[in-house]
């Protein structure tokens, strides 16, 4: 397991009893949730002073955080919004927890305890998630539970959800167009890395190379997506998001390559560069990297450690030399089992 420090803290120490220097560590652990074997990092202090074998503690606040990594461990494998996520969809439209249940029409509480202790069942959760992505859905929520708020708070959110309006629903049609994209790729295949697009995935995997990868524009995103999915499907047998990549000039590109630079996750940015314009990739917010399993986020690292510092000339150059773009031709939807064969890199 991985155990790192974070530091040292002088404090009682409850397990020698004496006032010293301890250490806040965290490691890579495992917990059953559930039924399930869940994968968390779990902080834990360590007496260096003590003999005994037992010579760690975890403080009820630390221990807290630490069931509460576990309950997300859970909910990412189950494919719910993880307590972080709760939060940033209330925070996109300026709410407290208690207001984000009284405008679901939820029992006020109910919010916090999601975003605490408590997990979600899959109505519930869809029902967060459809008014993350449609404000309207949101303003209609708002109207009909009106009589929970008083005037002048209503009249502010209802303010703060219009202005979110417009951008939300032009991303939504954005979506729908990406899944019309993907009409013909409905059923697994070598072209889709054996999975259905996951919109979701595909989102916070974006989010995540825009929070960790420097020189981050368009056509290195698409290389960086590439090798995650190629990757993922040589260790796994399934690619990681489920998009469909064609043999084009710059290397592998995925369909609907322009539609997908507008997930919530990113921004483009246009850039001058000399005589020419360059789309710049910056992050809207931080990603929660416990929404990824440990395989996923093990890919997304290797990726992101490789080309961090690449040019979008480099990466593309690297790529040209893979054999999935040297056994296919221009316009040629590339298999994922020509990715059997990576260019020392997995």
């Amino acid at each position: 397991m991985k155990d790192k420090l974070i530091k040292s803290i002088e404090m009682n120490c409850p397990v020698c009893g004496v006032t010293h220097m301890v250490e806040k560590r965290l490691r890579e652990t495992q917990a059953l949730f559930k039924g399930e074997v869940v994968n968390y990092k779990e902080v834990y202090f360590l007496c260096d002073k003590s003999d005994d074998e037992e010579n760690e503690f975890v403080p009820a606040k630390v221990m807290d955080s630490n069931l509460l990594k576990v309950r997300d461990a859970y909910r990412t494998i189950k494919g719910l919004l993880t307590s972080n996520e709760i939060a940033e969809i209330r925070s996109y439209y300026s709410l407290t927890q208690s207001e984000f249940a009284a405008l679901l029409g939820w029992g006020e509480v109910t919010v916090t305890r999601y975003e605490s202790k408590t997990i979600q069942d899959e109505t519930y959760d869809s029902l967060m998630r459809m008014v993350r992505e449609n404000s309207m859905l949101a303003l209609e929520y708002l109207d009909k539970h009106k009589d929970r708020f008083t005037d002048k708070r209503y009249s502010e959110i209802r303010l703060s959800v219009k202005k979110r309006l417009d951008v939300s629903s032009r991303m939504y049609l954005k979506m729908q167009e990406i899944k019309s994209l993907y009409t013909k790729f409905e059923e697994e295949s070598d072209y889709n890395g054996f999975k259905i697009l996951d919109i979701d995935k595909l989102t916070t995997v974006m989010g995540y190379f825009a929070n960790e990868v420097n020189h981050l524009y368009k056509v290195k995103m698409m290389k960086l997506l590439w090798y995650t999915d190629a990757i993922y499907y040589r260790r796994h047998g399934q690619s990681m998001t489920g998009l469909v990549y064609e043999h084009m000039t710059y290397g592998a590109l995925p369909i609907g390559f322009n539609e997908i630079l507008n997930v919530p996750t990113i921004c483009v940015v246009e850039e001058m560069m000399f005589e020419d314009i360059g789309y710049k990739i910056v992050p809207t917010s931080k990603v929660d990297k416990n929404v990824f399993s440990k395989d996923e986020l093990s890919v997304l690292e290797l990726v992101a450690d490789k080309f961090k510092e690449y040019r979008s000339k480099q990466i593309v150059d690297y790529m040209h030399e893979e054999k999935a773009y040297l056994e296919t031709q221009d316009h040629e939807l590339i298999p994922f089992t020509l990715a059997s064969e990576l260019n020392e890199l997995s």
